[in-house]
């Protein structure tokens, strides 16, 4: 397989924004996770105004965006260079009205993994995505690479959390290793949570 040239992957721009956040709400429309803590009631609509709340409010005003393939592949960062906790703030109540009729779900899910994250500032990679017409191209790894060398450089530790095994595979050949794997709660996904230390590979 021939890698992407690495001038596909470039940091998101305003005018990338509707195609990211397409191949964001694809991905994420039947992730396990998503299903379990979004109503199932304009599911894919709830999923795209989710991932477009946190694309414009949340990563890109206070993290890193990268795109691949002209935003046929996404990764979307915070980091501790901008503290997010007023673009959370903000959108709270949005989030909760978006998950509708399973809050109580996800709430429950957030509070299940909250113990397990970092207390240090780290690198968190919240969101990656690929169009299916461009996975199998290596732009899911390429698009996670800038994030990585951009933690490195500052010495910082990465952090995510997924909720699929085929997911856990690409990440810890990214050099992420799992911290700690937590069973579904009221029924919810198995969601493994993982670390990648600065300089581990990738």
């Amino acid at each position: 397989m021939t890698p992407p040239a690495p001038g596909l992957v470039r940091p998101a721009t305003q005018e990338d924004v509707p195609a990211a956040v397409r191949t964001l709400a694809g991905a994420f429309a039947d992730y396990p996770y998503t299903r379990h803590v979004v109503a199932a009631d304009g599911h894919e609509e709830r999923v795209r105004r989710l991932q477009e709340l946190f694309l414009t409010r949340i990563a890109m005003p206070y993290g890193r965006v990268w795109v691949g393939g002209e935003g046929r592949a996404v990764a979307v960062w915070t980091t501790p260079e901008k503290d997010p906790t007023p673009g959370f703030a903000e959108v709270g109540p949005l989030i909760a009205e978006l998950a509708g009729d399973r809050a109580a779900a996800y709430e429950a899910a957030e509070a299940a993994v909250e113990p397990h994250r970092p207390q240090e500032p780290v690198w968190m990679l919240g969101a990656v995505a690929v169009d299916p017409e461009a996975q199998g191209q290596g732009l899911g790894a390429a698009v996670i690479r800038p994030g990585l060398a951009a933690a490195d450089l500052a010495g910082q530790a990465c952090y995510l959390e997924t909720a699929t095994g085929r997911n856990v595979r690409l990440y810890e050949r990214l050099g992420f290793r799992t911290t700690v794997e937590l069973p579904g709660v009221d029924g919810g996904p198995r969601v493994w949570c993982m670390r990648r230390e600065p300089g581990a590979g990738a």
